[in-house]
């Protein structure tokens, strides 16, 4: 694996990915056509589109951003400029983690070397990834903290997992989890929460012997709930589901930014990291991924049970001054509101339990979700 340079300066820079559906404006099913709505996005925005396993999804990155107020800039001209491309072939674009109905037998594969790879090893458990989710990665000063902060971020995930939440459905059927899409992707063989790490050295000799023994074919099939981020020098946190909203995206983007830069300078100042048991952090995800927004969670310091909206609270309380310091005050306090209410997943549930139509829950929703030119900067 490549050396990489972090940012000696400890400059918490952000990046965000989301993953967002392809449907056909008609039937609201996903439809294989990231080619298609490629070719139609100005090519200067070209480099910030890639096409993911399946045709029927559309990744939306952004480029290094110091503030979450930038990274925002940068997501609404890059939707606004796909929406405009997808209303010229009538399709839309769906913001949930999994689709309500569309079977994945019926999604087509991009056709290019790695992707092919990929299903080759891991078969239908990769042919199935027809699944939707947010990255956000922060810049850290070196590999030893990144690999300490995926430690102790472990005990938040749940939290974060839980206001995501957006995947009640899988191939038109009520799964009784508001994060199936959790479960499909703990399916794969390197993917769920991490394992444990003492330092940066260990993580390098762990993904070059599973490259070298052909556990994995590359350092990009590693899908662990938060990662150190090989090329760009980043914590990347990748266990939420894609919320429903932009709005919502920028909301828990600012809740990682503050924790991940909080948990750094915790690790400058030697703070004692206090201990959360494994086993305790999964029953959590489980919960989070079963109830989302209504979970009971276990807090780690006081083994009380808690709700969501007690824990975001906490959390925020604790995340203020950072945000303050952040400039992203105003998104770390819409978590608040995001805790408090339906999920996503209720949402789109309540939808189809209104109208009888996993369609109508695609089409209402997508027009909800839309970025309009009005609001772009």
């Amino acid at each position: 694996m490549a050396k990489i340079e972090f940012n000696a300066n400890d400059r918490p820079t952000l990046g965000v990915e989301i993953e967002l559906g392809i449907v056909d404006g008609r039937t609201m099913a996903l439809t294989s056509a990231f080619d298609q709505v490629a070719e139609l996005v100005p090519e200067k925005l070209t480099e910030s589109l890639k096409p993911e396993l399946m045709q029927c999804v559309v990744e939306i990155i952004t480029g290094v951003c110091e503030t979450v107020d930038d990274a925002e800039k940068d997501l609404r001209e890059k939707i606004v400029a796909v929406e405009a491309a997808t209303d010229q072939l009538g399709m839309g674009l769906w913001w949930g983690a999994t689709h309500p109905f569309s079977p994945w037998q019926e999604q087509m594969v991009t056709d290019t070397e790695r992707y092919l790879d990929l299903v080759q090893l891991l078969q239908e458990l990769a042919r199935r990834l027809v699944t939707f989710g947010l990255h956000i990665h922060v810049g850290v000063d070196s590999g030893d903290k990144a690999v300490m902060i995926c430690d102790r971020i472990l005990r938040h995930l749940p939290t974060l997992l839980a206001l995501s939440s957006s995947s009640p459905f899988w191939e038109g059927r009520q799964t009784g989890l508001q994060s199936y899409r959790s479960k499909i992707m703990e399916g794969l063989p390197t993917a769920g929460l991490p394992t444990l790490m003492r330092n940066w050295s260990e993580y390098v000799w762990l993904v070059n012997h599973m490259v070298d023994t052909g556990f994995i074919n590359t350092i990009r099939e590693i899908w662990w709930d938060v990662r150190p981020h090989h090329s760009f020098g980043t914590v990347e946190v990748r266990v939420c589901d894609m919320p429903g909203s932009l709005e919502d995206t920028l909301a828990i983007a600012a809740l990682v930014q503050c924790l991940v830069k909080t948990l750094s300078d915790e690790i400058d100042n030697g703070t004692y990291q206090h201990d959360c048991h494994p086993m305790m952090v999964r029953q959590n995800k489980w919960r989070a991924a079963r109830y989302g927004t209504a979970a009971q969670l276990v807090d780690s310091f006081t083994y009380q049970v808690v709700t969501v909206e007690q824990s975001v609270n906490k959390l925020v309380d604790h995340l203020t001054p950072m945000a303050k310091q952040l400039a992203c005050e105003h998104h770390l306090e819409r978590c608040r509101q995001i805790a408090s209410e339906p999920s996503c997943a209720d949402r789109q549930l309540s939808i189809q339990a209104e109208t009888g139509s996993a369609e109508e829950v695609v089409r209402r929703l997508t027009e909800l979700s839309r970025v309009s030119p009005k609001n772009a900067d």
